[in-house]
């Protein structure tokens, strides 16, 4: 695009991908970005932000907006602000891509339909991990129920993970975003800042080292995120609600923080592509996840 004029065609528009949580939305947004910008984990509610993906191509700019997993259960300030965030983005989109898991339908997908019901934008439903459906023939069956629940501008079945149908997706997607010049420079790929998804991989690992222990009062913070010549210092703390929680995350010996640690190090230099001296604490701040405040200065805000 650099010295190219935009075609009178060119199309660019926000699309919303919202779905209840652990349906591959996340997997979903880095497999049309081509790289990785949300972290994933077979846990529910691994996304907490409202993070945008952006891809730029040849006849449009396509500004995908990934959002926390809706779901009944507002008992907390942290699921009351996931809740709130994934709302919220449905209200200024000019797509919503709406993820399903398969042909199964829960109480929180009837949620999220009700929140699409309020919309004033085109809706496409996307069926994902349809690899996994093992009798195949209850596929097109389940298809055509799907179709029943709402007017879907289209219904495609796809494999976020394996890569099956997402290209169909994305041509569905800009054929209905407006034609308008992009919003972005072609080269940028999200508005987040270096220092938060560096946060991000580290939350990630913690998920994925943890497993069935995670805590979910936990959290991470970069304190420090400082450039040299050749290496970058990073310094994170690991915010955790209890002091037998900061147990499970230290571990033995410290052996669980060293595996994060290295994890994400290794991780982090790659996206970086430097050197890391990366340093991680383990702090407990009470009941930090059922604290407004508290939510707000560990940067869970609506922006």
């Amino acid at each position: 695009m650099p010295g190219e004029p935009l075609s009178p065609e060119f199309r660019c528009g926000y699309i919303a991908l919202v779905g209840r949580p652990n349906v591959g939305k996340s997997t979903l947004l880095n497999r049309l970005l081509g790289q990785k910008i949300s972290i994933t984990s077979k846990r529910p509610q691994t996304t907490r932000h409202r993070i945008v993906g952006i891809k730029t191509g040849a006849s449009s700019q396509q500004v995908y907006v990934d959002t926390p997993g809706l779901h009944h259960y507002n008992g907390r300030a942290m699921n009351r602000y996931m809740n709130k965030v994934a709302t919220l983005a449905l209200g200024d989109v000019d797509v919503v891509v709406f993820l399903v898991e398969g042909l199964r339908w829960t109480a929180d997908d009837d949620l999220v339909l009700k929140k699409i019901e309020q919309v004033d934008c085109p809706v496409v439903l996307a069926v994902n991990k349809v690899d996994l459906i093992a009798d195949k023939q209850a596929l097109l069956p389940g298809l055509q129920e799907l179709s029943g629940r709402y007017a879907f501008a289209q219904i495609i079945p796809v494999s976020a993970g394996k890569g099956d149908n997402v290209a169909e997706l994305e041509a569905c997607v800009e054929a209905l975003l407006p034609e308008a010049p992009p919003f972005y420079p072609e080269e940028q790929v999200t508005d987040r800042s270096e220092r938060f998804l560096v946060a991000e991989r580290v939350r990630e690992k913690l998920f994925r080292c943890l497993g069935k222990e995670l805590p979910y009062g936990l959290t991470v913070e970069v304190e420090q995120f400082r450039r040299e010549a050749r290496i970058v210092h990073i310094h994170a703390l690991i915010w955790v609600e209890r002091q037998s929680q900061k147990n499970i995350v230290v571990g033995k010996q410290g052996r669980v923080l060293k595996a994060v640690g290295r994890q994400a190090r290794l991780e982090i230099e790659a996206f970086l592509d430097s050197k890391v001296n990366l340093k991680l604490w383990v702090k407990v701040k009470e009941g930090w996840a059922d604290d407004e405040r508290a939510l707000q200065s560990l940067g869970y805000t609506d922006e």
